[in-house]
């Protein structure tokens, strides 16, 4: 008892005391409640600055299709919702809204049909990104095309994250597998099959990319499947998983474990490496090191009470927001819709940033470069072309600007509009402006090209410019 009450001391001394003005650690405020179909399992902080929550399972049942509602994290305000299209409403079904693509588009997980949803919150509409197959049980050791569970469960897509090139990382929180999408998306495969990941119907939970950018952490909310020499299969775990430089599974090294009967279920991950997860069955938030050891768990009993007075109802998940934790409620026991809400707590500490790559969920979000730019020849007499040449890195449409330097300022003239392709390219650009209907020769002075280039997904590059001089 003294070593834990040492190790708690140790964590807290690590969080200086609030300023004025400023949350202290474990304020927890309510941020929103979820109207039907109710049961939140994740709360995603959006890069935009929104925080999308998903409805997932009634365990009672219900044939409402499952919303993702998007929320100001600042005030609470309810900004818009998405209704699901194309569930099987007779079955269990729901939502968790699991990341976002490089084009901000949100990447979401469907319960049935077991699927990634892509959906685009400026337009509202949704693509199909990868499909998770239903596999048969393993009869010997894990091939890639069977589950290594001793139950035949259907798939249930979980969390999700980016790995390194693009490729998403999906647990499945019945089959006993992780899945890999392939950049762009398509069907996924079965990336990791292992039977420490067997829980049964309480098995593989959050996962995250760590700061390397080359190890996952997996939780498991239990390993109910009774692999042989666990003390109590019911307790919950963290796993640190490799991403090995040829692209394969590394082997899953336990990091931590939970009590029995816990469920530790999605997590965010700090900066300092600390881990915060739900933990749903208790009630509480554990704080994990990055060497495994538990450093404290709030609230300290598991009422879900706290001196906040907003209580904790089977928190389902734990991602962060700055320093903040946005934290689904899910009532998943007491199916309270009263107790279905977004909490907002506080830790003193930033998270991780999360880890977005460019051309996540198949969409070029590269801007074109633009280099070795030129103007031939460097004094061009008035009337008279000039030879402007660009290099491309791909194709994009060109905005050549072409300015007159007066007095402090440049005085944009003309603008023309071209087509690049990628590699070297040449334009000419006539030293001549319209005046009083007429194209009249510029007058001497100095002059530069401003040139800029948008490619067909929309990136726009930086602005490359060069100077030259008119003479008559």
């Amino acid at each position: 008892m003294r070593r834990i009450v040492v190790i708690a001391l140790a964590a807290l001394a690590a969080f200086p005391a609030a300023a004025d003005g400023q949350r202290a650690r474990w304020d927890t405020r309510l941020l929103a409640r979820i109207t039907a179909p109710g049961f939140p399992a994740s709360a995603y902080p959006h890069p935009n600055g929104r925080v999308y929550v998903g409805t997932y399972t009634n365990p009672k049942g219900d044939s409402l299709p499952s919303r993702v509602f998007e929320f100001n994290p600042d005030t609470g305000a309810l900004l818009r919702s998405f209704v699901i299209p194309g569930q099987d409403l007779a079955a269990e079904h729901g939502i968790q809204a699991a990341t976002s693509d490089a084009a901000g588009r949100l990447v979401l997980l469907d319960r049935t049909p077991a699927r990634a949803l892509i959906l685009d919150p400026n337009t509202g509409d949704f693509s199909t990104y990868s499909t998770f197959r239903n596999l048969a049980p393993c009869t010997g050791e894990p091939d890639g095309n069977c589950s290594p569970t001793s139950q035949d469960l259907a798939p249930m897509a979980n969390y999700a994250a980016w790995g390194p090139l693009g490729e998403l990382y999906v647990t499945d929180y019945q089959q006993g597998v992780i899945w890999r999408v392939p950049p762009g998306g398509g069907d996924a495969q079965v990336w990791l099959a292992d039977r420490q990941l067997d829980g049964q119907q309480f098995g593989t939970t959050g996962i995250a990319l760590t700061a390397d950018r080359k190890t996952l952490i997996v939780a498991q909310s239990s390993s109910g499947g009774g692999l042989g020499g666990l003390t109590n299969p019911t307790s919950g775990k963290l796993y640190k998983l490799p991403i090995r430089d040829d692209g394969q599974p590394g082997s899953l090294e336990q990091l931590w474990e939970s009590g029995p009967a816990e469920s530790p279920d999605g997590f965010g991950v700090a900066q300092s490496g600390r881990i915060y997860i739900a933990m749903l069955s208790t009630n509480q938030i554990a704080v994990v090191a990055p060497d495994g050891k538990e450093l404290e768990r709030f609230p300290t009993d598991t009422s879900g009470q706290n001196s906040s007075g907003v209580a904790f109802d089977s928190p389902s998940s734990a991602k962060f927001l700055g320093t903040r934790l946005m934290v689904p409620n899910q009532s998943y026991f007491a199916g309270d819709p009263n107790l279905q809400t977004v909490l907002d707590v506080e830790t003193g500490e930033p998270g991780l940033r999360e880890f977005i790559p460019p051309g996540a969920g198949g969409v070029d979000s590269i801007a074109p470069s633009l280099t070795a730019l030129g103007v031939r020849p460097a004094r061009v007499r008035a009337g008279r072309n000039a030879i402007v040449s660009v290099r491309l890195s791909e194709a994009a449409r060109l905005s050549l600007r072409l300015e007159q330097r007066r007095g402090p300022r440049w005085r944009r003239l003309l603008t023309l509009t071209r087509t690049g392709r990628a590699g070297a390219n040449s334009f000419k650009y006539g030293m001549r402006v319209r005046r009083g209907g007429r194209k009249r020769a510029v007058s001497a002075g100095r002059y530069r090209i401003v040139v800029r280039a948008v490619d067909a997904a929309g990136n726009v590059s930086g602005d490359v410019s060069r100077v030259f001089r008119v003479v008559r």
